[in-house]
């Protein structure tokens, strides 16, 4: 498939594969801020966000956990202008199943089908299996820049055409990318997250006093008791990543990963890959016992957030998964000054550990009228009850009240 824009003269292209893809063109527009200063806050986009980097998505690949048999079927969208030149991608796969999104669309697929249609194939723009809010029609700075959103935009639709798949999804999205297509007509979707903000602390103890005495009790209790074992932490990082390393921490992701949905989604491969393209970026959070490690959470750096992802365990202690997920977590932000922790998808536990609800938002385009009316009248409700369920729950953060001394 190739489409040209008849006014900056682009073109849109499909590559199966980001093995022929320049890694340096890409990630311009990936994250075209990477580098740069960068403003501090809790609600900014992070400028550099590993999760659409060609890295990551090339060790996607290379392990074989998209393509193949995976039912992530890379279909990646390229715009080039007159020269060649790459101005925007897309990270989007053709589904053959809603697998490994965290935004959950199975109903829609069943009533679809149940009326007489046909749901898959779809088109997911996403990073692959990993819940954390990025670029997803990634555009390289430029005059150029809102021609080539708008090119990737009508790209996926011709796509979707070429296909006849029933409908496309950006998931975890975020401005400029959603205005974009919500001028295109696509239906806003939103969901909670739990994100800990750093309020400029200097330690772990500053934290705990921004919390009810309570609550800051109960924590270093909590933390206390994850240790009380004889359990020992290692915070590894770039080349103390080893293949032996890896085969531990593989070991605990798959007893997690079998217990919680039946099939992990990465392979072991997936984390050499990971380790020897992006080693540097990845922060491993380790838990030692009598000699071994029993225990382990996997984080990824941006340039000024830490995303949790993959956690698992050989043996059962109290509050482990706390510390080395929530706890370890909030200790390496302070220590590198970094803005915030995204904990990754669900989890109202993180409440009690200092997180804050977030909303995350998703954008879908539906072919059959019929189904995008009744997603769009489903999708107005469920944004009430996502409102509202934050409302609520920020009203349980274990914070100190105004005034309070405690």
């Amino acid at each position: 498939m190739s489409e040209t824009g008849p006014d900056a003269g682009l073109t849109v292209r499909v590559a199966t594969s980001l093995k022929g893809v320049p890694a340096a063109a890409w990630d311009a527009c990936a994250n075209p801020g990477a580098g740069r200063p960068a403003g501090f806050g809790p609600a900014a986009a992070d400028p550099d966000n590993p999760f659409v980097s060609y890295a990551f998505l090339r060790a996607l690949e290379e392990s074989g956990c998209v393509g193949g048999r995976s039912g992530w079927s890379p279909a990646y969208l390229l715009v080039h202008d007159a020269q060649e030149r790459l101005l925007a991608a897309a990270p989007s796969f053709v589904k053959s199943h809603s697998q490994g999104e965290y935004v959950f669309d199975h109903g829609w697929a069943d009533a679809y089908e149940r009326a007489g249609g046909r749901y898959y194939p779809k088109i997911q723009v996403a990073a692959p299996f990993t819940p954390a809010t990025g670029p997803r029609l990634l555009v390289a700075e430029g005059p150029d820049a809102d021609e080539a959103r708008g090119a990737l935009i009508a790209g996926l639709e011709a796509l979707r055409g070429e296909i006849a798949a029933s409908s496309v999804h950006v998931t975890f999205a975020q401005e400029p990318d959603l205005a974009a297509l919500a001028a295109a007509g696509y239906l806003e979707r939103h969901d909670i997250q739990f994100h800990w903000h750093n309020d400029g602390f200097g330690s772990y103890d500053d934290f705990l006093a921004t919390l009810s005495s309570r609550k800051r009790k109960a924590l270093k209790r909590e933390r206390r008791e994850a240790l009380a074992a004889g359990i020992e932490v290692a915070v590894l990082s770039g080349a103390d990543l080893t293949e032996s390393v890896w085969d531990d921490f593989f070991a605990f992701y798959e007893d997690t990963g079998a217990r919680k949905w039946g099939r992990p989604y990465l392979n072991r491969r997936f984390f050499s890959e990971i380790g020897a393209r992006m080693g540097e970026r990845i922060v491993l959070v380790l838990a030692r016992r009598g000699g071994r490690n029993i225990a382990g959470a996997i984080n990824f750096r941006g340039a000024y957030t830490l995303y949790g992802r993959n956690w698992g365990s050989i043996e059962d202690h109290p509050f482990l998964h706390f510390e080395l997920c929530y706890h370890q977590a909030i200790d390496y932000a302070i220590a590198h000054g970094l803005a915030r922790v995204e904990a990754g998808a669900q989890g109202e536990h993180k409440l009690a550990r200092g997180y804050r609800p977030v909303v995350t938002r998703s954008a879908h385009r539906l072919a059959d009228p019929g189904l995008e009316r009744a997603v769009a009248a489903y999708l107005t409700g469920e944004r009430r009850e996502i409102d509202a369920a934050r409302s609520a729950l920020e009203a349980e953060l274990p914070f100190k009240e105004q005034g309070d001394g405690g």
